[in-house]
């Protein structure tokens, strides 16, 4: 097999060594490799940086290993390397006698002949916006999963505020777990704190909140809000941050918010992701596939076999999945008609990942040409349906009924 690159380089990456292995062009036409161990701290990965340059090398290799890939991946940015990051699975060793050194020759010899393909690595200011929105991502999670825990609290209770509220932690539901905290147990005195809509609920309610509410119940749900409020803080704080650094991006936030599904945190997230730079991608399908919104493709001796989307960005994907629930419930959509056509034959779920696809190609779309969102409307799939084909189609099923069809044309 013919060698692409000359002076290339593998790093078999771990938390505290990089195992390094270059091979350079020796003589008559044979190849040289030059092998040494190297420490991930700051001088460390300096030392590697040096010897990678002392011997010309053009082309970098290395695994996604867990988050150990990047401390020498940012010390090599910006040096002159071309660095690719690849996954461990498409770099994967022959079977046989395994070490550091070996690994790290495999991947030199695989980026050498281009074997394999270097994943996307967003540049510095779009990595910023990733730990950002992956940061208050998480946060969200942490403070549904307490919510979670405060119901389970009550519910051991038997305090039923779920049954009657659709919220724990609503305004209402807030006061009235703030006074069984304090101490208040007359169901009426804790019906009457509801406000808004739910005081017509207050009958309800004084039945609901009657319970065997106990001093342990009071300090775990006073340990849980306070753990809320100091979420909601972190998640108010990010939110700042993010939409301050999200400024230059004004044009997109243009193009995207009139999609359907597509709110401000959505787009925010396919900015932090993507880095909004559609040239990365060659078409919305090779972006859908990284993206992990894509069908797989499983054919073998000429037959195919259903496989699940190929995997991809998590991050996006469930963002996107969430848009394309929301896009669903847009009237007079294209999203909206797409999923109810194809919910009521494959399921919501492939439904949901058909809009989500959808989406996302229409993103790349936009964000490559710069033109204005049209929705093609909710009578496309109606204008598309040849009107003969589906008359015979009504045909069959009424004769399949036992019925017998005479077609007149329409009157002039």
């Amino acid at each position: 097999m013919d060698r692409i690159y000359e002076r290339v380089a593998g790093l078999d990456v771990h938390r505290d060594s990089v195992a390094a292995c270059v091979r350079v062009p020796g003589p008559r036409g044979g190849t040289l490799t030059h092998k040494q161990r190297f420490s991930t701290m700051t001088t460390g990965l300096g030392q590697l940086r040096g010897w990678l340059v002392e011997h010309r090398v053009e082309v970098v290799g290395m695994e996604a290993t867990g988050v150990y890939w990047k401390p020498p991946f940012y010390a090599l940015e910006g040096h002159g390397f071309e660095l690719w990051l690849c996954n461990a699975h498409h770099v994967k060793n022959v079977p046989g006698r395994k070490t550091d050194m070996s690994d790290a020759e495999w991947l030199a010899d695989v980026v050498a002949h281009g074997m394999v393909r270097p994943s996307f690595v967003p540049p510095p200011p779009i990595r910023v916006l990733r730990d950002l929105t992956r940061r208050r991502k998480t946060q969200v999670d942490m403070r549904a999963a307490e919510t979670q825990r405060l119901e389970k609290v009550l519910q051991d209770a038997g305090i039923k505020l779920s049954s009657v509220a659709s919220r724990v932690l609503s305004m209402s539901g807030r006061n009235m777990v703030e006074a069984l905290i304090a101490g208040e147990r007359d169901t009426a005195v804790l019906a009457e704190l509801a406000i808004g809509r739910m005081r017509n609920k207050r009958p309800e309610l004084s039945e609901a909140l009657s319970g065997h509410f106990g001093p342990h119940h009071a300090l775990a749900a006073r340990q849980i809000l306070d753990h809320v409020a100091f979420i909601d803080a972190s998640i108010t704080a990010l939110s700042e941050e993010i939409a301050a650094r999200m400024e230059r991006f004004a044009s997109v936030f243009e193009l995207l918010l009139p999609v359907p599904g597509l709110s401000r945190l959505a787009i925010e997230v396919i900015i932090a992701e993507t880095g909004a730079d559609m040239s990365r991608f060659p078409s919305g399908g090779h972006l859908a596939s990284w993206a992990g919104v894509c069908p797989g493709n499983h054919e073998s001796a000429g037959k195919r076999r259903r496989v699940g989307t190929t995997p991809g960005d998590p991050w996006l994907r469930r963002t996107l999945i969430e848009s394309a629930h929301a896009a669903a419930r847009t009237k007079s959509s294209y999203f909206a008609v797409q999923y109810r056509q194809l919910a009521h034959r494959r399921g919501p779920n492939r439904a949901a990942m058909a809009v989500a696809h959808s989406l996302l190609v229409v993103i790349w779309h936009l964000l490559s040409t710069g033109e204005s969102y049209q929705d093609l409307g909710g009578d496309w799939f109606e204008k598309r349906r040849d009107p003969e084909r589906e008359t015979r189609c009504l045909v069959r099923q009424l004769e399949a009924l036992g019925h017998t069809v005479n077609l007149a044309a329409p009157a002039a």
